[in-house]
């Protein structure tokens, strides 16, 4: 009895959190299953509603009709604004959706702070509700009483709309069958914006009315965006009971959780997120592994090359043609549909592996490679002239860039080679990053020693993680690898003796570039190695990527279901690029700590995560150079630029996010391919794979 008695309030807590999650997220549901809008901004939405209401209370019932009425109206303006931005990039999938809603959530943040100020505000309600109730013999604020009444009354209000209306009707019909609503003089484009603006009035309500739960301050959006996605996930959007149900059990994780289990409670939401979205993808995605003789060695890139090499070094390059299936690597180039890459492998087969990465792995004659190449040096003759040019605080800033932007590369690998977006590389990132803190901290201050040991911590957790991923696509890809970074992000802030936890891990002995020497204190000194890594990094990358293991990577993500039917183990290409870019993610997050000096979480966050696949899209998802050159963009936006605008380093960033997806649709690549140019590098989004998850965001075309 004691025991029931010390958990009954958390419960009923639980309870009001829930509906009020329930609230937002049947919004977010809405617009991602109806109006089919992937937004991440709204979060942003309910605070609108939060601090409207707030700033309006005053006490009586009086205002808060009025802050109600106008935090809805708010949010509501907000939501067609979105509808509006949204609908050019109907055709371009979920991922610029998602880019697009981060810029306007970090946008409206930061309006929103320089509105209503940084400080979370009072929030006043009637004094008929500013007290507590005896419910079963325990005290009870009474405004969370009514709060729970009028969320269930909500609930079945929003039921009966869209069960028992015709409006509901043609919301449904507008998800389920747009054209055929067309035929009976509805426009889907105005039940779009109509859903928005719906979802808008949903969240801001929910802000305006939960504000003295979960009220208005500099972290709101993002927490409650983050807990909205796991009961989206979780309920599914096919019922708002199912969404209700899911939403109360979130909210009992985040009240009697914490109270009953605290130490596992921040793993519970986004544990039960990954594997519901692992689940839905072991039953609606193909197989991955061992399918169509997927256990046939030879068309294992990686044994191929392994093969290949050691036959050029013996000097046997013909021997080791015949050892590789004739429907190993040609098949690969073929499904990928480069003609030209067929050739070139074929015509590798008899001279051995070695010389043609040497060659560059490219295509055509020597002109045609220099100008392949052409950016590349370019960008690398700038980064090596930078620290005469610049000063000491800039220079830091350039390897902090060089940093962000291998990460981006490995963003780039996933995203536009295997075709796997990716929101979670910021979890190996981080594997790399306190490995290499924590071996300064016991004496190990070798760099090469420091960038082995995280890029193989990176690669094992990218092992251990990456079959959770490759069997999904589209959207699924991103919620999952979302959901991976967030146990990443709980794992850091509990595991304090190993992350410092919240603190972060400072103060520990400065990196040797080689053995024998002195500590690297000198900014010069520290962005030299930090070029130097990447060089390295980038170089390696490039020739894998442009080996024929490349082509097969490629071929996976353009022709999947052909390279399946050709016997190829394509589940095992996924996992092993999925494990080649966390050990890339982990050489970035080792040359950050050697860059900064300290970590903290929030440099290896979600933010950071976005940031990593905007510079991987501004790139133009496969070009390398690009995702480098978009890396240095972001990180000269939010240090450099916003230091002559103190405190709208957010707003400069969400415009970059904005400008990025409407200015840049196929990337910087696009640019350089040229108008209509389907070219090497040019990255389309506008493409719907078959048999796979219906947002063309999932797969990205050369």
């Amino acid at each position: 009895m004691n025991l029931l008695d010390a958990h009954f309030v958390p419960a009923v807590d639980g309870v009001a959190y829930g509906l009020l999650l329930f609230v937002v997220a049947a919004g977010l549901s809405l617009a991602f299953g109806t109006a089919g809008v992937l937004n991440l901004s709204h979060g942003t939405l309910y605070a609108i509603g939060a601090y409207t209401g707030a700033e309006l209370s005053d006490g009586t019932w009086g205002g808060l009709a009025v802050g109600l009425a106008a935090g809805t109206a708010a949010a509501a303006a907000a939501g067609a604004g979105l509808s509006a931005a949204t609908i050019p990039l109907a055709r371009r999938g979920h991922l610029a959706q998602a880019l697009l809603t981060f810029g306007l959530a970090l946008i409206g943040g930061n309006l929103l702070i320089e509105f209503f100020g940084a400080d979370e505000l009072p929030v006043r309600v009637p004094e008929a509700l500013d007290s507590s109730v005896t419910l079963l013999g325990h005290r009870y604020p009474a405004y969370r009483l009514c709060f729970i009444l009028m969320a269930v009354l909500l609930a079945a209000f929003g039921t009966w709309v869209l069960t028992r209306t015709r409006v509901g009707a043609a919301v449904r019909a507008s998800a389920d069958d747009p054209q055929m609503l067309a035929t009976t003089g509805h426009s889907p484009r105005a039940v779009h914006t109509g859903v928005l603006v719906a979802a808008g009035a949903l969240a801001g309500a929910a802000g305006v009315l939960g504000a003295p739960i979960i009220g208005p301050g500099a972290g709101t959006a993002d927490t409650v965006l983050m807990l909205s996605l796991v009961v989206v996930v979780l309920g599914g959007l096919r019922s708002l009971w199912t969404t209700l149900f899911a939403a109360i059990a979130v909210g009992q994780v985040q009240t009697l959780g914490v109270s009953v289990a605290p130490d596992w409670a921040p793993y519970l939401l986004f544990a039960a997120m990954a594997a519901v979205l692992i689940l839905r993808s072991q039953v609606t995605e193909p197989a991955t592994s061992g399918a169509h003789g997927g256990g046939d060695g030879g068309a294992d890139p990686v044994e191929w090359l392994r093969r290949r090499l050691s036959a050029s070094f013996k000097g046997r390059g013909a021997g080791a043609a015949n050892a590789a299936p004739s429907g190993g690597v040609r098949s690969g180039a073929l499904a990928s549909g480069t003609g030209a890459g067929q050739a070139e492998v074929g015509r590798s087969g008899g001279r051995g592996m070695l010389p043609w990465l040497l060659r560059g792995g490219g295509d055509g004659d020597l002109a045609s490679r220099v100008r392949r190449a052409a950016p590349l040096l370019v960008l690398l003759g700038v980064l090596i002239a930078l620290p005469t040019l610049l000063d000491a605080y800039t220079i830091s800033l350039a390897g902090s860039a060089l940093a962000l932007g291998l990460l981006a590369v490995s963003v780039t690998i996933l995203t536009g080679y295997a075709g796997l977006p990716t929101l979670g590389q910021t979890a190996p990132f981080a594997v790399g990053a306190y490995a290499t803190a924590n071996l300064a901290d016991a004496g190990w201050t070798v760099g090469p020693v420091q960038i082995v040991v995280a890029a193989i911590a990176a690669a094992l957790f990218s092992l251990v993680t990456g079959p959770a991923v490759i069997r999904a696509r589209g959207t699924t890809v991103l919620m999952i690898t979302l959901a991976i970074g967030e146990l990443a992000s709980a794992a850091i802030n509990q595991l304090k003796s190993v992350t410092g936890g919240a603190d972060g891990l400072v103060g520990f002995p400065a990196t040797q570039a080689l053995w024998g020497g002195e500590g690297m204190v000198d900014e010069s000194e520290v962005y030299n190695y930090a070029l130097a890594v990447g060089v390295v990094a980038v170089c390696v990358t490039l020739l894998v990527l442009r080996s024929p293991a490349g082509k097969l990577l490629t071929g996976t993500r353009n022709a999947e279901a052909r390279m399946r039917a050709s016997g190829h183990p394509v589940g095992r290409y996924l996992l092993m690029a999925h494990i080649g870019a966390g050990a890339l993610a982990g050489v970035g997050g080792s040359v950050m700590v050697t860059v900064q000096q300290y970590l903290s979480p929030a440099d290896v966050g979600f933010e950071i995560a976005a940031f990593a696949l905007l510079a991987a899209v501004i790139g133009g998802n496969t070009s390398v150079v690009g995702a480098l050159i978009g890396a240095g963009l972001i990180v000269s936006t939010r240090d450099w630029v916003a230091s002559s605008w103190p405190g709208h380093g957010h707003l400069l960033l969400g415009v970059l996010f904005v400008a990025a997806v409407y200015l840049l649709p196929r990337g910087l690549a696009g640019l350089r391919a040229g108008p209509g140019s389907g070219g090497r590098g040019a990255a389309r989004t506008d493409r719907h794979p078959s048999g796979h998850d219906s947002a063309p965001a999932g797969k990205v075309a050369p």
